[in-house]
């Protein structure tokens, strides 16, 4: 699923180059719902919002995307080609058309009903108006590990496993930790790592982690380069030792357990564990 800065980066270009265009839409796949509320209007405004895109059309007539795991989005400036049937909705002006496929979510919203939306999404690091106060927050509430909640988009919208990896381990942060125990000076850390390395996703279009391994062969400029995510077993650009995947709430999670103090955190849980069960039976 696209992270964050991959759906801000599509929202820059569809701002510089389709706001003003005057549309027809239809619907190869034969949902045309949403294409009849679009066709013959023109884009004013696109926006973004985690892994959200909000387009507003004349008449306010304001179009919800979220790509989920499986869409796409395709542009073509001339002579794009007939869509497949599996396009959910096509875009077309003079000099610009989009072939959207695949999406989890492709829907005409009310203002009430993306207000309601975006009431629910966490706080975008990338946006302007992001409080980090009202993230920390969000992000602390209840005993969840600290990497399980950076992936609830109800708390930080957003941040996806690359990020929620790499941030943690420039951090220091041990993923494992109850989110409620996570202190506001680490938070700000955090944050911090976190919106640079979405900056620099949305500038660049891809991520290349501070301190990351060189590339193993010449000629991938242009590759991402990560510390740890995907990289289980290999060695930590840190300290040397392996890198651990370990699976949490049904995704990959990458981690140094050195450098990120993960050992200490385990520790520190087994003394609570015999702390709440009271010495032992003699």
């Amino acid at each position: 699923m696209p992270e964050g800065h991959s759906i801000h980066r599509v929202a820059r270009v569809h701002r510089r180059w389709l706001v003003g265009r005057r549309f027809t839409a239809d619907s190869p796949q034969g949902r045309g719902e949403v294409a009849w509320g679009l066709s013959r209007r023109t884009l004013l405004n696109v926006d973004a919002h985690g892994k959200h895109l909000f387009h507003t059309f004349e008449g306010d007539v304001r179009l919800h995307i979220h790509l989920g795991l499986f869409g796409r989005i395709r542009h073509f400036r001339r002579d794009a080609p007939v869509p497949s049937t599996a396009c959910r909705l096509r875009l077309a002006s003079e000099g610009a058309t989009l072939h959207l496929s695949g999406p989890s979510a492709c829907e005409l919203l009310s203002l009430e009903e993306e207000a309601a939306l975006r009431a629910r999404l966490g706080e975008d690091p990338l946006r302007m108006d992001a409080s980090p106060d009202r993230a920390y927050a969000r992000l602390t509430r209840g005993r969840v590990p600290l990497a399980q909640a950076l992936l609830d988009q109800g708390r930080i919208a957003g941040v996806g496993n690359i990020v929620r990896a790499e941030a943690l381990f420039v951090a220091g942060l041990p993923p494992l930790l109850p989110a409620c125990e996570l202190e506001r000076d680490a938070f700000d850390r955090l944050w911090a790592v976190m919106r640079a390395l979405l900056q620099d996703g949305v500038r660049d279009g891809l991520i290349v982690t501070p301190g990351a391994p060189p590339l193993p062969s010449p000629g991938r400029k242009r590759a991402e380069r990560f510390c740890v995510y995907s990289r289980a077993g290999l060695p930590c650009p840190r300290c040397g030792g392996k890198v651990t995947g370990q699976v949490l709430a049904a995704r990959t999670l990458y981690f140094c357990a050195t450098c990120q103090g993960v050992d200490r955190v385990r520790r520190s849980r087994r003394g609570d564990e015999r702390t709440a069960r009271g010495p032992a039976p003699r």
